[in-house]
């Protein structure tokens, strides 16, 4: 993302803790706007330094994207999560 850079498999860590943390619970109506992943105590170290930035919600969304395709990823490795469409 930008400048940054992170492991793919970091990244698919990452998805993973958004898609549970983006998962409503009917009796606890959490909006998708307040959650994130700095939150979460498994967030792969790699991803702290962007937790103290104000585009954190950004850069994490976009990661997520890049890997909503799983099989994209596989294909183009690294590459794919830097933007390889």
């Amino acid at each position: 993302d930008g400048d940054l850079r992170f492991s793919l498999e970091a990244v698919k860590k990452l998805k993973e803790l958004m898609d549970k943390g983006n998962q409503m619970n009917p009796r606890m109506v959490v909006s998708k706007a307040s959650y994130s992943p700095c939150d979460e105590k498994d967030l792969p170290e790699e991803f702290q330094p962007v937790c103290k930035r104000e585009d954190a919600p950004k850069i994490f969304e976009r990661l997520n994207e890049a890997v909503h395709e799983a099989d994209l990823c596989e294909i183009c490795a690294n590459a794919a999560c830097a933007g390889c469409f």
